[in-house]
């Protein structure tokens, strides 16, 4: 996001350290959360039996959000653009269909389950902002392209942090399935807020005379 102002010193410690809060997040709920499946650990016994039996879906549903995972970051790199044009523009196709496949899977997962409503919003709003940023790279509109992809890349990140409280006890195994689709919409829409303040952060500081 800080390649959307001019380059300067604390803007690019701005963005390292935003870069390796993202990492340390993902590497944490990858230890806390989805490496304990590998294990009956009894809190997660019920989800892991659900991961099973989803596998044929949630393998690809998986794979592809792992890749737009990886992805966003590389893309955000100012070096490899102005570097590698054409790997930047690859990627950028292959982040685009991950998330379309990452969506539909998402929510063929969660048909005829209670979550379903939260899901649909979540993959909606992942596929628009996608879309959005693909369009406008098309049309050569740099500026709204890197605003959008971090719209979307905000939606990616959430499958990442809507798990962060889930080794709190009362937190998504104790909500319930109706507060639980609620928490994943919220964690969806407070994304996107922060992303656009970020974006807007400088408009909103700065007073005209």
């Amino acid at each position: 996001m800080s390649d959307l102002i001019s380059v300067n010193p604390s803007a690019s410690r701005f963005k390292t350290i935003l870069w390796i809060s993202l990492g340390v997040t993902v590497l944490f709920v990858f230890i806390t959360s989805e490496l304990l499946l590998i294990t009956d650990y009894p809190m997660y016994h019920a989800y892991r039996l659900q991961v099973i039996a989803d596998r044929h879906l949630l393998i690809p549903h998986t794979l592809a959000g792992t890749l737009a995972l990886v992805i966003g970051p590389l893309n955000f790199s100012s070096r490899l653009r102005q570097r590698r044009l054409g790997l930047h523009r690859i990627l950028g196709r292959i982040y685009v269909v991950s998330v379309f496949v990452g969506s539909f899977t998402g929510i063929a997962l969660a048909a005829g389950r209670p979550g379903l409503p939260g899901t649909s919003m979540q993959a909606a709003a992942w596929m628009v902002c996608t879309t959005a940023a693909f369009v406008t790279a098309r049309n050569r509109q740099i500026t709204q392209h890197r605003q959008w992809m971090a719209r979307s890349y905000a939606v990616t990140f959430t499958f990442v942090s809507s798990r962060v409280l889930n080794l709190w006890p009362r937190y998504w195994s104790h909500l319930g399935d109706v507060l639980s689709a609620v928490g994943v919409i919220a964690f969806t829409l407070a994304s996107l807020l922060i992303v656009d303040l970020g974006l807007n952060w400088h408009e909103l500081t700065t007073r005209r005379d």
